[in-house]
């Protein structure tokens, strides 16, 4: 095939990432620019500051690049952004009102509605809304601001607003993002509790496409001043965890990815939606027509920061000679946990008197313990087998703890090279536009780094201290006499 290159953006909390790799996955180039932040950016934001600050890096990227390619083979783009953030646009396709933040917690109330009315009318559909979920945030703002809802064309999400701005493209958006504005991922439409029950119109509601699927071109006035050809493809967008999740590697049916960094993130690839009635894990549609299940915990690698302070390089080499340490040890930093239970009472524990080393040993083998847990909880619900676990985040840089999670998974861990929401977008964008599907492009371009594998009399070893953290946790009353171990 010709040379070919895919661009990916993300527009995240704190600012936006501009990514260019090619059909092989190689770093072509890229720009990182931060937002001028305020006391209210985890409440609002002005997408007009998003997309200069998108433009810029856009101009700086292509500037940078044009010497050592030929611009003329960059295919197509992707936009990746948070989950839950949504923008009301007027008739002329410009904000009514800053950016509603996935973080804006100002419509709690709104999301007991939202919730109670998804279980009343629409059974059996997604009703895990709460004060970070898009349609929340809707209702909030209609009973917020009559007046500018007076003037509404239309709802959109963070992605959605840069591919308006691209392909000149309004009212698109895509599964991934449709979810927690209520949209019915399984059957593909809006159900119509959200304009019947709800303080909300139909003619708001955006289109919904797969992930991947080309929605226009770049603006040939774009084109021009970015010095690209205006046949450059736009496609649908993805929130930034299923964008992480691609990048990561797990696309395939089959495939699974943690990434721990503040916290644990767990998705996957499975031949059908999860039906979790506790609401621990929810689904997300894949492209192809799978589902991409996932949950987030609030355990993760915050406590490495907040407990040691000494060279973590040597720590972990002393750390690898302790394992396993058989301590029953979970570095849970603030209270309650939600997933892969739901326990707002929550406590991290440690044995008392333990070493530097062998607390930090043992909270890393805690943290593996509780992903043992979660999958699981994902084979018990899923009914399919889990093949190996690809990962990502800062504590994905640890050898030791890698050695432990493998052993405690009893399960190949492969650590991905380039593990970014705009790198998962640029994938996205070869996935329809260059390859035949994101499985595809996913085996294509994401390229691993390091390969771990269980050791059989290691591994022997963690599963009998595996099921006395299991015990512990039961005696603590966390979670059930459920049959995970």
């Amino acid at each position: 095939m010709a040379e070919a290159y895919f661009l990916g953006i993300d527009i995240g909390t704190q600012g936006a990432r501009v990514v260019l790799i090619d059909a092989a996955g190689n770093m072509a180039g890229s720009r990182e620019a931060p937002f001028a932040l305020s006391d209210r950016s985890r409440i609002e934001q002005s997408p007009e500051e998003w997309w200069a600050t998108c433009l810029h890096s856009l101009k700086i990227v292509m500037e940078e690049v044009k010497t050592r390619i030929d611009l003329r083979h960059i295919k197509a783009v992707a936009v990746t952004s948070t989950s839950g953030t949504v923008i009301p646009l007027d008739d002329r396709n410009e904000p009514l009102h800053d950016a509603i933040m996935y973080s804006d917690q100002r419509s709690a109330e709104d999301a007991v509605l939202c919730k109670e009315a998804a279980h009343r009318y629409h059974p059996g559909g997604y009703s895990g809304f709460n004060a970070s979920s898009g349609l929340s945030k809707m209702v909030w703002f209609v009973r917020v601001f009559p007046g500018k809802a007076a003037r509404l064309s239309k709802w959109i999400h963070a992605a959605d607003y840069i591919t308006g701005k691209l392909s000149g493209r309004w009212g698109i958006t895509d599964y991934t993002n449709a979810l927690k504005s209520g949209y019915d991922v399984t059957d593909k439409y809006w159900p119509a509790y959200i304009y019947e029950q709800l303080p909300l119109k139909k003619e708001w509601l955006p289109e919904v496409a797969p992930s991947g699927m080309p929605v226009g071109t770049l603006l040939p006035s774009l084109a021009v001043e970015l010095g690209l050809s205006d046949e450059v493809q736009v496609v649908a967008g993805m929130t930034d965890g299923c964008a992480s999740q691609i990048a990561a590697g797990a696309v395939s049916l089959g495939d699974w990815n943690t990434t721990i960094g503040t916290t644990m993130v767990i998705k996957g690839v499975t031949g059908s939606a999860l039906k979790d009635p506790e609401d621990r894990l929810y689904s997300h549609r894949h492209p192809e027509g799978f589902w991409m299940p996932g949950g987030a915990s609030n355990t993760g690698a915050d406590w490495i920061a907040r407990e040691f302070n000494e060279d973590l390089s040597s720590l972990n080499e002393r750390a690898r000679q302790l394992i396993p340490t058989g301590h029953m040890a979970w570095p849970l930093c603030q209270l309650g946990e939600r997933f892969p239970f739901i326990a707002p009472q929550a406590r991290g524990f440690a044995p008392s008197g333990l070493s530097v080393t062998e607390r930090f040993a043992a909270n890393m083998e805690g943290v593996a313990y509780l992903e043992r847990y979660a999958y699981e909880l994902i084979r018990q619900l899923s009914g399919e087998e889990i093949k190996a676990v690809y990962t990502a985040g800062g504590g994905s840089n640890s050898d030791t703890w890698l050695t432990i999670r493998s052993n405690v998974l009893n399960l190949p861990i492969y650590k991905m090279k380039h593990v970014t929401g705009a790198v998962g977008a640029a994938i996205l964008a070869a996935s329809q536009t260059y390859f035949t599907s994101v499985s595809e492009a996913g085996r294509a371009m994401t390229q691993i780094e390091k390969e771990v594998y269980p050791e059989a009399e290691l591994a022997g070893r963690y599963a009998i201290n595996y099921k006395k953290f299991v015990k512990t946790l039961q005696e603590k009353r966390y979670i059930r006499e459920e049959n995970y171990a």
